[in-house]
């Protein structure tokens, strides 16, 4: 069985360090699935790419693009997440936090997901706790021990290097047991809800009937 896993990152330059992270995690991440007797295929999302979309959603009532309703379709079936920000003012970005709200309230339930962030400077680390951990718990989703965090200078340190292969572990070990609840470190609750994209809309009755029995 082949696992999916979306590789979500909201860099606003093309290279930019936070997509460079997200290849080094997903690299991790098919390496140890691999190790064991499993496949792995991965999903880029560049949340960039969609702004012009999610400005769309934000503005018209909640309705989605075509591009943005095959990315949250994308994102909601997906075995696992890595999450990739940028840090601005101590948290996320904008448009990564915009991203996150076009999602379905239900899209990411009891989903593993391995929370990342890039900075120029170290004293941004806290906002893997601070602020992406807190996020994710909200929706539901396994938010998994260990998260990464990359200041400019971290790039080609061997700490930086065996954070992520420790990290890239976890999530390799939760997304083996979305298909095998005995794998070790992770269990995935089968009374939880089912996950929705939200991109199916509930029909809307007929206008007459709805007008049948007001006057006026």
């Amino acid at each position: 069985m082949t696992r999916t896993v979306v590789v979500l990152t909201a860099g606003l330059t093309v290279p930019s360090s936070t997509r460079m992270l997200g290849d080094q995690l997903a690299d991790a991440v098919g390496a140890a699935v691999g190790a064991r007797g499993e496949a792995v295929t991965f999903e880029h999302v560049e949340v960039r790419e969609l702004a012009q979309d999610l400005a769309s959603f934000m503005t018209s009532g909640g309705v989605a693009t075509p591009r943005l309703t095959a990315v949250r379709e994308q994102v909601s079936s997906a075995d696992g997440l890595i999450a990739v920000t940028p840090v601005f003012s101590a948290s996320f970005s904008g448009l990564f936090k915009m991203f996150i709200d076009a999602l379905d309230r239900d899209a990411l339930n009891a989903m593993p997901v391995l929370v990342a962030a890039t900075a120029g400077s170290a004293r941004h680390s806290l906002v893997l706790d601070h602020a992406m951990r807190p996020l994710f718990s909200h929706l539901l989703a396994v938010v998994l021990p260990t998260g990464v965090f990359a200041a400019t200078e971290d790039f080609g340190d061997p700490r930086l290097e065996d954070r992520i292969h420790r990290a890239a572990a976890e999530l390799a070990n939760a997304v083996v047991a979305v298909g095998d609840q005995h794998v070790a470190g992770f269990a995935p609750d089968p009374s939880r809800r089912r996950r929705t994209s939200g991109n199916d809309l509930a029909p809307v009755g007929d206008f007459a009937d709805l007008l049948r029995g007001h006057s006026g």
